[in-house]
């Protein structure tokens, strides 16, 4: 069944076609890692974690690259806060980023490249950009000339001179238009820098992600994704960078743009004190309750963000994961699952993971009734396509969140209280319910023995 997406640039929904069938490339911006990242940053490397699967069904290669922006004045102001270099700010976070991503079940990228291996790609792009006439330098600066391309402002659909003349800039003298943007900057002795035809300097942000998608990619790629609120001016500058220093070519045929989290309905800004790091919630929160909140609205909507919405995330996968458990004794195999037709229908129409999570319910639903190898196997092959219910079921119950559970001593308690329940004492066993609830631990007592787990907050 043939891939839709809505295109950003275009403003409508479009049949995917790639450049070449047999290399599909996409683009997605990763994260500046001068901290951990919040839970809003998630959203974009789930849904694209999501597309990335559901193309590579698709085609025989597909070539994902996320890069790590490892140069940024936020970085260095992290480092000299510190006094460190700034490999220890970006090392420290990047470190964390790969784990936290691993733990939302991301699959790593096929592509990572960092910014400061890239330099001297950068440096001949800004070359490129003055040689064609569409940059200049100025004190040890390297401007873009907005001027210079009409198109500028089409994918965010703002008019240049609305823009500029809305725009809270500070006019730099050495500017020709307060709209031009820096595409290299000088550095001063204590900030990182290369050396370059214009002094020692550092990129700007913006020509970094120019730079990597061209040399790991090329000069025309199928898909660019990232948040909306990379629209403007982050994609709208990377557009006016690629396409001027490579001859007018098309850099990015689909743009992809995903909504921003709020939450309890506002935004979310470190003003308003409410940005959640996602550090911090995985350790609070069962990593795979979070990437199914992350999927439960359609991508280029909003989501808000709520514990109760959490909550809601960990009942349905109680839920999906019960009847997985009540299957255990059924036989699938693993390694070659079927990808149910209408939670790839859903997925093909725009990624919309609501109706395929609405579809991988009725799976469940199903499974339940049937108890067949065919049933139990679609709704793995519903959930793998996701990357949800890729745990054993019983890991899931028992997994310890938000407390800390000595499974050890779970199972010992549980054996004592067999062997009361055996003695008839069912005070003691009652006592020790009572003493494993206290814990955090729920239990059930079925035919196949007393199954635990671990009430998720």
């Amino acid at each position: 069944m043939p891939i839709s997406l809505y295109n950003s640039l275009t403003r409508r929904t479009e049949p995917f076609a790639p450049l070449d069938p047999d290399r599909v490339t996409m683009y997605v911006c990763g994260p500046t890692v001068y901290n951990y990242v919040h839970i809003g940053n998630a959203r974009g490397p789930v849904v694209f974690d999501v597309l990335a699967r559901l193309l590579r069904r698709h085609y025989p290669k597909v070539v994902y690259a996320r890069n790590i922006t490892d140069v940024e004045d936020k970085i260095n102001a992290a480092a000299q806060a510190e006094g460190v270099p700034i490999e220890v700010i970006t090392r420290r976070y990047a470190t964390a980023y790969h784990e936290d991503m691993a733990r939302l079940g991301i699959a790593p990228p096929d592509v990572e490249p960092y910014a400061t291996a890239h330099i001297d790609a950068i440096v001949a792009m800004n070359q490129a950009l003055i040689a064609k006439g569409h940059a200049y330098a100025a004190e040890g600066h390297v401007l873009f000339d907005v001027g210079s391309f009409p198109d500028y402002g089409k994918l965010s659909g703002r008019d240049p001179e609305e823009l500029l003349a809305g725009a809270r800039v500070e006019v730099a003298p050495y500017k020709k238009s307060p709209g031009d943007f820096v595409l290299w900057k000088p550095s001063t002795p204590e900030l990182p820098g290369w050396d370059s035809p214009w002094g020692r300097g550092r990129p700007g942000w913006h020509i970094e992600c120019s730079a990597m998608c061209a040399v790991q990619l090329g000069e025309t790629i199928d898909i660019h994704a990232g948040g909306n609120d990379l629209l403007f001016p982050h994609h709208e500058n990377e557009i006016a960078q690629s396409t001027c220093a490579h001859g007018g070519r098309t850099f990015a045929r689909w743009w992809l743009h995903n909504g921003m989290l709020t939450f309890d309905g506002r935004k979310m800004s470190k003003s308003l004190g409410n940005v959640l790091q996602l550090h911090e919630m995985l350790k609070r929160h069962p990593p795979e309750a979070l990437r199914l909140r992350l999927l439960s609205g359609h991508y280029r909507q909003p989501l808000d963000w709520s514990d109760a919405a959490i909550a809601q995330s960990v009942s349905t996968l109680d839920g999906w994961y019960r009847v997985l458990r009540e299957l255990a004794d059924v036989p699938v195999d693993a390694a070659g699952l079927p990808v149910p037709g209408r939670v790839e229908a859903a997925l093909c129409d725009d990624l919309n993971t609501p109706q395929a999570l609405a579809e991988l319910s009725l799976l469940a639903d199903a499974a339940r009734q049937q108890r067949t190898p065919a049933a139990k196997a679609a709704l793995l092959g519903g959930g793998a396509l996701l990357g949800l219910l890729q745990q054993d079921a019983e890991a899931w119950f028992k997994q310890a969140v938000d407390a800390d559970v000595d499974a050890a001593r779970v199972e010992a308690l549980i054996e004592q209280r067999q062997v009361a329940r055996a003695a008839r004492d069912f005070a003691r066993a009652d006592a020790i319910r009572a003493e494993l609830a206290a814990m955090g631990v729920a239990i059930e007592d079925g035919a196949q023995g007393t199954r635990w787990s671990v009430q998720k907050s």
